[in-house]
């Protein structure tokens, strides 16, 4: 009898480091996507600190040639504002998406100066957000493509199952949710 309970007690205690093995696989496993969405998200964050870099400088330049255009000015460094200024995750996206579209109607005002379309000092500026833009763009996708292997394997069982447990929640994509920022930017000639 004294041999059934020991092995009892070693089948009980194997059980036990089987699931104590794998909870911390799980654990491991989400920490290690948590930390692929902060990486990516910190990719981004480095162009869009250039963006708010290039941006007062812009706004300068338009300044001189679009007078009569300061609420749209403005608006550009009210969304820059908010965007430098932004909190949490979510709270980021949101500003950023504001900024870009606010940046459009900025772009859209410029196309009807030409003599502001010919300064050397925009084009170089506009070049240079472009380009940024391109940069964003692209870390925006990556992020994305992370976010996403993070939220399915949260998702998917037996992950799920601690998951919560562990504190783990889903993150957010990059992407644009008001409709109107979706729309381009009438330019007229």
């Amino acid at each position: 009898m004294p041999g059934l309970l020991i092995v009892g007690c070693g089948g009980v205690l194997l059980v036990a480091v089987v699931v104590a093995v794998w909870a911390i696989g799980i654990y491991n496993t989400l920490a290690r996507g948590k930390v692929g969405v902060e990486g990516a998200f910190a990719d981004i964050d480095v162009q869009l600190k250039r963006r708010h870099d290039l941006i007062p400088n812009l706004v300068e330049t338009v300044k001189g040639y679009a007078k009569h255009e300061r609420e749209t000015l403005e608006a550009v460094i009210a969304a820059r504002a908010r965007a430098v200024s932004a909190g949490p995750l979510d709270e980021k996206i949101a500003a950023e998406g504001g900024l870009s579209a606010a940046l459009g109607r900025l772009m859209a005002v410029a196309e009807a100066y030409p003599d502001l379309k010919a300064n050397t000092n925009f084009l170089q500026l506009q070049g240079e957000l472009t380009s940024t833009e391109n940069i964003i763009g692209g870390a925006r996708n990556g992020y994305n493509n992370t976010v996403q292997g993070y939220n399915q394997t949260l998702v998917v069982f037996p992950t799920n199952l601690l998951a919560g447990l562990f504190g783990f929640k889903a993150m957010p994509f990059f992407q644009v949710d008001d409709a109107a920022q979706r729309v381009a930017p009438q330019v007229k000639f």
